[in-house]
């Protein structure tokens, strides 16, 4: 039985193609790995991982003693219900869980309401302080995507950039383009969210749309449950304090949380039910359940949409898949192509990279993308799964284009 392989050169021009057409719905879904590519040379990132991140919160509350005896407690209760300690997504639906059990004066595994409620609080705050931070000079991968969302005129379908992420990092880079786009929320004071604008689409066709799922550390809930967005201040028009609404919970949608957080689930499931929707994943690694399942749902009832992930890294480390969840997904989905440095998944197929011998010396500028491993043997993608390569991919892109129409004047 043969080998198989798949051409690198063959899909780097696939995507190219794909990027540069500009009657096709186009988007990406940035997510928690992408925040990893912005840093200075033996620099952290800009923004940890999600257990760095973690780690960081269980720091932070260690020198709070009651709060720090409440989160030792609670990591505890995690651990006997065999949740991701490290995963703060995980501990934020655990204590929204058990708050709604422990409504009023009860209590749930040895915790009152109020203290899930100061719980919550006090991790919100930790992670809002660790992501306050701004991109350090306009030359950073995400300033590089906002040019390249520039420089693309489509009149027809508008770029949608869909996010995990809550901070806000791709906000500046647009805003620092000059780049006009829309998240669902109207106003400036209080920027409320515009649920009609969203689900029909009322949004003038030169914006580019930016979706946050998970929402964002300056998204607020009042008290009675009405969402506002506001970069000044937390506090609601009588005085009182409103609550952080970021990393909902998946265990349960109430109709609370329906606005935004279902209404830009379902906008993701909407633009890949277009015809011939192209979605690329940057940073993503799969363990987003509700996410798969949305990606998936949508994709089985539209065969004629991509999703392309392009992830960091190699297929496995140390003979163990890296990402498994991906690879089940993109081994039953033909339309879901699953890029690593070494090896693809494309059209259910899993094989590594290879180059055509009459494509080495082809002068083709795509070669650029395309490198040796480290013993110099087998041929690996131009590692697109790292957004800073990524990004240098689509300022590429801008320089072809301008080429092309050089050419066809």
């Amino acid at each position: 039985m043969d080998t198989i392989t798949h051409d690198v050169l063959r899909h780097l021009k696939f995507l190219r193609q794909t990027l540069s057409q500009d009657k096709k719905p186009i988007a990406f879904l940035i997510s928690a790995g992408c925040p990893l590519s912005v840093m200075e040379t033996g620099s952290p990132p800009l923004i940890p991982d999600m257990k760095g991140l973690a780690n960081h919160v269980a720091s932070e509350l260690a020198s709070k003693t009651i709060i720090s005896d409440l989160y030792d407690k609670l990591i505890q209760e995690l651990k006997s219900a065999t949740r991701n300690e490290h995963n703060l997504e995980d501990i934020l639906s655990f204590i929204r869980s058990l708050k709604d059990v422990a409504q009023g004066d009860g209590t749930v595994r040895g915790f009152k309401e109020n203290e899930l409620a100061d719980l919550e609080t006090e991790i919100c705050e930790c992670i809002v302080s660790k992501l306050k931070v701004k991109l350090p000079d306009e030359k950073t991968p995400y300033h590089k995507l906002a040019k390249w969302i520039s420089s693309i005129n489509r009149d027809d379908k508008a770029i949608e950039i869909f996010t995990t992420n809550y901070d806000l990092l791709m906000e500046q880079a647009l805003e620092d383009m000059t780049i006009p786009y829309f998240d669902g929320f109207v106003g400036s004071r209080q920027s409320f969210f515009d649920l009609r604008s969203v689900e029909e689409n009322l949004i003038p066709k030169h914006w580019a749309r930016l979706w946050k799922i998970h929402g964002s550390i300056n998204w607020f809930q009042k008290e009675d449950k009405e969402v506002f967005r506001s970069d000044a201040y937390k506090t609601d028009i009588d005085g009182s304090n409103a609550s952080y609404l970021i990393y909902p919970s998946h265990l349960k949608y109430d109709q609370s949380r329906k606005m935004p957080f279902l209404a830009l689930s379902d906008q993701l499931s909407r633009f890949l039910k277009q015809p011939s929707a192209a979605l690329i994943l940057c940073g993503y690694s799969f363990n987003d359940e509700h996410i798969n399942d949305t990606i998936v749902n949508a994709i089985k009832s539209n065969p004629t949409a991509i999703v392309i992930a392009l992830m960091f890294g190699n297929m496995k480390t140390d003979d163990k898949e890296n990402y498994p969840k991906g690879v089940e997904i993109a081994k039953r989905r033909h339309n879901l192509s699953f890029w690593t440095n070494d090896e693809a998944i494309i059209g259910t197929n899993q094989g590594k990279w290879s180059v055509m011998a009459k494509d080495k010396d082809s002068g083709d500028t795509l070669m650029n993308f395309i490198h040796k491993d480290s013993a110099g043997d087998d041929v690996v993608c131009a590692k697109l799964g790292d957004f800073k390569v990524f990004a240098d991919f689509l300022s590429y892109l801008i320089g072809h284009q301008n080429e092309e129409e050089k050419d066809g004047k």
